[in-house]
Parts: C-alpha cells; sequence; structure tokens
C-alpha cells in the first residue's frame, strides 16, 4: 500500500510541475512558439522516472521528487525565452 501511495504522490508532483511549466511557457510565448517538444520530454521523462519507483522499491519518494524537480530545470534551461535572457545578460 505504502508503495502505490508513494507513486501516486510521485505521479501527482510529476502533472504539477509539468502543468505548471505548461502554464509558464504558454503564458510567455506565443502559440506559434510554443515549445511542444520541452512538453514531451518533461511528460516522458516524468513517465520514465514514475515507472522506475514503481518497479525499484529501494528508490525515495524524495529521491525521485528531487530528480524531476532538477531534470524540469535543465528541460526549461533549453527553452527559447530563457535562452534569450540569458543572451540579452551576457550581452
Amino acid at each position: 500500500m505504502k508503495k502505490a501511495f508513494q507513486t501516486m504522490l510521485a505521479l501527482v508532483f510529476v502533472i504539477l510541475i509539468t502543468g505548471s511549466f505548461a502554464f509558464a511557457m504558454g503564458s510567455v510565448t506565443s502559440m506559434g512558439d510554443f515549445p511542444y517538444f520541452s512538453i514531451g520530454c518533461l511528460v516522458m521523462g516524468g513517465l520514465t522516472i514514475v515507472s522506475l519507483k514503481h518497479r525499484y522499491e529501494k528508490i525515495n519518494l524524495a529521491e525521485v521528487v528531487g530528480s524531476f524537480a532538477l531534470y524540469a530545470v535543465l528541460v526549461s534551461l533549453f527553452t527559447v525565452p530563457i535562452i534569450e535572457a540569458i543572451h540579452s545578460l551576457v550581452s
């Protein structure tokens, strides 16, 4: 029961982070520039991490949440608005 509950909590966290990323990118960019590939990468990465949590019992919930949070930060660094902001800071 504990394993299923922790897997569901990890899935809820993945859905919330992916949804907030999509909302933030939707409010910053136009629909022509929406990063569908980045959303797809977040969904596939989240499903992979949750399935690993479901398969292996020794993975803690904190490790799953932390690894997906770092993955979401990494994916968001390579979107157009962030790259443009970094470019304007450097130049």
